[in-house]
């Protein structure tokens, strides 16, 4: 694992699922690491991650969090931006909206998904990016997915994860001066809460949320991020690039838009 001693992360959206296995894998790769989420007062860490319940679409209560990072750890080397919505309330009256048409999609998904996932990223990457710009590095990632690329689930699913390819790509354009690197994540199929209970998944090349913040270590760890810096990674592809696996020491194929 990289050592990231010294290096302080904010993970939001950390409080279940993708969020919090990053949470943990930074932890566990020696980073201080703050996590947010709304209702992450609930979840159950180990030491090293500092829980801070925070709404990410409540701008006051985003800045709250960036202050207090400030006085406690004067610095931030890390943001992963995990923030998402619009995977509550799938069935509606008995109806399976997630995979509806655009003309059927519920409006309420529209700001679930663009204002407390696309939206809370911009936010949060511009708090950091200023901290990050003052000290001459640091390292933005926004998590992402296949559906940005290719039609999966819904139209709004494609709309919010395209934004947030396209936020590291531009975001990175305008921080690459100031050594600050942006990229956009993509995990494969992780073993999340809701996966393991949905029961329905072939997991034989599936990730633990941990391989997620292994992935997010080693990019923080190496020198010559900055290549990365702008574009979509997998994190999958990202192992075998550093040389790391998963928890139980397995090593996930990277999957390529052919396969999702």
């Amino acid at each position: 694992m990289s050592n990231l001693q010294d290096r302080v992360a904010l993970v939001t959206g950390a409080t279940r699922g993708v969020g919090r296995g990053i949470a943990v894998g930074l932890a566990h790769a020696g980073a201080r690491v703050y996590a947010t989420g709304r209702s992450i007062g609930h979840t159950t860490f180990d030491e090293g991650v500092i829980a801070i319940p925070c709404d990410h679409t409540d701008d006051g209560a985003v800045e709250g969090v960036f202050h207090r990072i400030d006085r406690e750890a004067g610095r931030l080397d890390i943001l992963v931006n995990s923030a998402w919505g619009g995977y509550e309330r799938m069935v509606e009256d008995g109806r399976f909206t997630w995979g509806a048409r655009f003309w059927d999609q519920p409006r309420w998904r529209w700001d679930a998904m663009m204002t407390a996932g696309a939206r809370a990223a911009f936010v949060a990457s511009q708090l950091a990016a200023r901290r990050m710009v003052d000290r001459k590095g640091g390292l933005i990632v926004h998590v992402s997915h296949w559906a940005a690329q290719k039609h999966i689930g819904n139209v709004l699913y494609g709309l919010a994860k395209g934004a947030s390819d396209k936020m590291a790509s531009d975001m990175a354009h305008e921080l690459r001066p100031h050594d600050v690197v942006v990229v956009s994540l993509y995990p494969g199929l992780v073993r999340t809460e809701a996966v393991l209970a949905a029961g329905v998944f072939d997991l034989s090349n599936s990730e633990s949320p941990e391989f997620l913040g292994r992935a997010v270590a080693a990019l923080a760890a190496d020198p010559q991020a900055s290549r990365w810096s702008g574009q979509v990674v997998v994190a999958a592809a990202l192992a075998r690039e550093y040389g790391f696996t998963d928890i139980d020491g397995a090593q996930p194929r990277a999957l390529t838009i052919a396969d999702v």
